[in-house]
């Protein structure tokens, strides 16, 4: 698992999530959301600093249940997992900065 350029159906459950090993991103939005459009340059800009830590972008939506459980109501929502605990979350990131804190704290 690694860095996917779209938001894709949801390939993992959340049982899956929650005892994945390590740190991980998971990414929610769609691909034709203008926020999430728009936050891709600086999205991507930490993650390139954290080639190490899988990014999973997982379109959300109605009758999308992953989002829910993580109760996701505005794209992009960026979770920040550790051991498959959320560490941190960033909502609409509007800087490179917000998302390299977040990833401090799951390394």
């Amino acid at each position: 698992m690694s860095y996917t350029r779209k938001y894709t159906p949801e390939t993992l459950s959340r049982d899956e999530l929650d005892q994945t090993t390590g740190p991980m991103v998971i990414e929610f939005g769609t691909n034709w959301c203008g926020f999430c459009q728009g936050a891709q340059a600086d999205i991507k800009a930490a993650m390139d600093n954290h080639p190490d830590v899988p990014h999973v972008k997982v379109e959300d939506g109605k009758g999308r249940r992953l989002g829910r459980t993580f109760g996701v109501k505005l794209w992009p929502s960026l979770i920040f997992l550790k051991e498959g605990k959320e560490m941190a979350r960033v909502v609409r990131p509007e800087n490179s900065k917000d998302i390299e804190g977040a990833l401090r704290k799951i390394e």
